[in-house]
């Protein structure tokens, strides 16, 4: 026998009827109601999975005013139902992207439209089962649609093929970490241990224990031997996370295992081999650190046989409220019972932010505002962003080439020391030309 489901239709006057015989038989059961005000109260008494919702014509002003109820109707997903001139409006294009799950425009086809709400339905479905990311990924899931993350993610499963060191850059927050297990997760050493070692967390008389593990006796207070993480993570991935925070010591005795799978423990004698992958990463240019001479410069080509980076928050701006939404879904058990989502000016400030702790900092003032929001969606100022959110403005295009232009002077006319005619033949300009642009963004020579 088919089971039934429930489906709410927003069904203003102007709406068609679903009254067919193929919703009967496709096991819908539809309820018609023609405001918000009815819906809202139709889905506190029933457990609707799919939401069918009717757009005439748009109206920007009206269709604001009840973007909220869509955005906080918990756990349905929303189809619309278009008239086809709705489409020629790139306002509601946006507006259908970002609330809807599927959209059908009329004429009414009614399979086509059936197999769009059961798509919906099993989607519904899937979220109500809590099919949600491997708790294992740990704090900050690996969330994103950007073009930057889709590269990196086919970068992780061609690393992850092939069984060599691997250097992961990165800002701090950016999930590097994550980017690692995902590594692990990915290759044939999946059935092993994935250790993770910060580097920069542990003090210093304690790393070359932690690392490399001590026989008993090795020194006062060693009453035991203590195997290594290094030697735990044998069969498997050690991830050394701020590796660059590494002491000069320390390094050569990491580049010997890498060169030689063997260590030693301290205070012991015996060569023991451990076979695991080795994976570093570290916010720190170690480029400029090798040049300095704070981080030696065989270990760093020896970890960095394959190489990643994970974006910045910066960098993938278009997964903002992407993020923003699955960190209030994954944290929904702490959350104020009121609180229902996020506002659309708190989503446009948290886009206009810089993010310097990236995805990390982004996870704080997400979870913090859940638990201290009184509304019942989440402002600026409930993120703390009200003020922050000025320190960084979208730029236009006219803006950003200004800029560029103002600045590529300026380091013409440095490198030439303000001889103009130099650094107009440099900049491929005549001397004239120059001497106009330098007016033009007030550069003295």
């Amino acid at each position: 026998m088919l089971a039934i489901r429930k489906m709410l239709y927003l069904k203003p006057s102007d709406a068609p009827d679903l009254v067919f015989p193929e919703f009967d038989s496709a096991g819908w059961d539809v309820h018609a109601v023609p405001d918000v005000r009815q819906a809202r109260s139709l889905i506190g008494e029933h457990d609707f999975r799919v939401g069918l919702a009717f757009f005439g014509a748009y109206d920007e002003r009206a269709h604001h005013d009840v973007e909220d109820f869509f955005l906080t109707s918990g756990h349905v997903e929303w189809v619309a139902l278009l008239a086809p001139n709705c489409l020629q409006s790139t306002s509601f294009c946006k507006h259908i992207l970002k609330i809807f799950y599927d959209y059908h425009t009329l004429p009414l086809d009614t399979s086509r439209l059936l197999a769009t709400l059961g798509h919906a339905y099993g989607m519904a479905q899937v979220k109500k089962l809590g099919l949600a990311p491997d708790e294992r990924f740990g704090e900050y899931e690996m969330v994103g649609s950007s073009p930057v993350m889709h590269q990196l993610f086919g970068n992780i499963r061609k690393v992850a093929s092939v069984d060599a060191p691997v250097f992961i850059a990165g800002e701090s927050g950016t999930g590097k970490e994550l980017a690692a297990l995902a590594i692990h997760e990915r290759s044939i050493r999946s059935g092993g241990p994935f250790i993770a070692v910060n580097c920069g967390a542990l003090p210093p008389n304690l790393i070359q224990s932690e690392l490399f593990g001590h026989e008993k006796g090795a020194f006062t207070g060693a009453h035991q031997r203590k195997i290594g993480r290094i030697e735990s993570a044998a069969g498997g991935t050690l991830f050394l996370d701020e590796v660059g925070d590494l002491a000069l010591d320390l390094q050569v005795n990491l580049l010997r295992f890498l060169q030689e799978k063997t260590i030693e423990r301290v205070g012991g004698t015996e060569k023991i081999h451990v076979d695991a992958r080795v994976i570093a990463a570290t916010h720190v240019n170690l480029e400029q650190a090798v040049q300095e001479g704070r981080f030696r410069e065989d270990l760093y080509y020896r970890m960095n046989v394959l190489s990643l980076k994970v974006p910045t928050l910066r960098d993938r701006a278009e997964d903002i409220e992407l993020l923003a939404r699955f960190f209030f879904e994954k944290f929904s058990k702490e959350k104020n019972h009121n609180v229902k989502g996020f506002r659309r000016e708190a989503l446009q400030t948290m886009s206009e932010y810089s993010w310097p702790g990236n995805v990390r900092e982004l996870i704080n003032r997400v979870r913090r505002a859940m638990v201290m929001c009184e509304n019942r969606l989440i402002t600026s100022a409930d993120l703390g962003l009200e003020r922050r959110a000025s320190h960084r403005r979208l730029t236009t295009l006219d803006e950003a080439r200004t800029k560029a232009e103002k600045e590529v002077i300026q380091s013409s006319l440095r490198f030439n020391r303000n001889n103009v005619s130099q650094a107009a033949r440099q900049l491929g300009v005549s001397r004239v030309t120059l001497y106009r642009l330098m007016e033009k963004f007030q550069i003295s020579a």
